[in-house]
């Protein structure tokens, strides 16, 4: 999967199909607001905003959000500006939270972002950083699939038509000569699109041969007797594709730069930290997980699954490309205009005030 050329011609997404709609999970509870973020007396205002209202998902994809709320990276870095968040399930819930002005900033997988800003011609919302790579993986029963030639034939969950996992299975599909319709999912490979709630339980009825899912639904097939056939990030050069970026509203971006440097601030920060302390980081991800979703990932599902997801400040913009033209090869998406999409010029200002070298853009940053 080599990086692409920039996707710069025509929007014109396929109407009836909803592209891309899911980011890489589903876990966590629906707009579930959390207002105990403590502000510092006496603190100043960023801006003069009383709150920034960031949204996440419940997952460890998301660890960046989960340890920056549990850890208060973020509410430090915006002193007396109250640090709200609320919690998504899916990415099409969390767009329409951004386009309503529900939440300012959100970590959110990369194929919502794409059809955010495609599906508003570019208005709504740009990706201002990066959070985490990897955290993918094909995982199958053992007894049925040998190896990867034996995918053939057997039915493989994804999420979701359209999502992140999806594109990517469809593709490798196609890269291994087989022939799959996208929409239907029928073919050399039936692709059986399942909720990462319920994907465990259809794998352990048996109705499933394996799931090509983003993690913790990886590691918890796995705690049910499956067995990894193939990690993503072997696809990727240099095993790094994103998985999570950040995206801001266009409208808050422009009105409060300051409040949204402070957040990315607090984001380098955090995947500082995270690096440095992976067992107490890992633990404070798991406690905000079980506030947030009222229920603590096991031992023998997190800990794999925390061992397979990077937490990165660059939003590795070539993969995210990359996957755009996935989606076109695999027939879901006519060609996008992604100019525009990324806008990192806050980021490498608090990248270089770090000593850190600048990330890119990969050509679809704001002229």
């Amino acid at each position: 999967m080599p990086a692409t050329s920039a996707l710069r011609r025509t929007l014109a997404v396929i109407a009836a199909l909803p592209l891309l709609t899911l980011a890489a999970c589903g876990y966590g509870s629906e707009a579930k607001d959390d207002d105990s973020a403590k502000v510092a007396e006496g603190a100043e205002k960023i801006d003069g905003l009383d709150s920034v209202r960031i949204g996440y998902f419940g997952n460890v994809t998301h660890a960046t959000a989960l340890v920056g709320n549990q850890k208060g990276f973020f509410q430090k870095a915006l002193g007396g500006t109250e640090a709200k968040y609320a919690t998504f399930n899916a990415g099409p819930s969390e767009i329409e939270a951004l386009n309503s002005g529900s939440i300012d900033i959100g970590w959110i997988g990369p194929s919502p972002s794409i059809n955010g800003y495609t599906k508003s011609n570019g208005k709504s919302l740009r990706i201002i950083g990066g959070s985490a790579s990897g955290g993918v993986k094909l995982v199958v029963n053992p007894d049925r699939i040998k190896s990867l030639k034996d995918v053939k034939g057997k039915r493989i969950a994804t999420p979701q038509l359209g999502n992140t996992q999806d594109v990517a299975f469809l593709n490798w599909i196609a890269e291994q000569g087989w022939k799959v319709d996208a929409q239907s999912g029928k073919g050399d490979v039936t692709v059986v699109r399942s909720d990462n709630k319920v994907t465990p339980d259809a794998y352990k009825s048996g109705s499933l041969d394996g799931a090509w899912v983003p993690e913790p639904t990886a590691s918890k097939l796995v705690a049910q007797g499956g067995k990894v056939l193939l990690d993503e990030s072997t696809l990727w050069p240099d095993k790094k594709f994103v998985i999570t970026n950040i995206i801001v509203s266009q409208k808050f971006l422009k009105e409060h730069p300051k409040a949204v440097e402070a957040v990315l601030k607090a984001s380098v920060e955090t995947n500082a930290w995270i690096k440095a302390n992976p067992e107490e980081a890992k633990a404070a991800a798991n406690k905000q997980l079980e506030k947030d979703t009222g229920k603590a990932l096991p031992a023998e599902v997190l800990d794999p699954a925390w061992k397979s997801i990077e937490v990165i400040d660059d939003p590795l913009a070539a993969t995210l490309d990359s996957q755009a033209e996935h989606a076109v090869k695999a027939g879901l998406l006519k060609e996008p205009d992604l100019e525009g999409i990324y806008d990192l010029t806050l980021l490498n200002k608090v990248l270089k005030a770090k000593g850190e070298p600048a990330v890119d853009d990969a050509g679809l940053g704001v002229k």
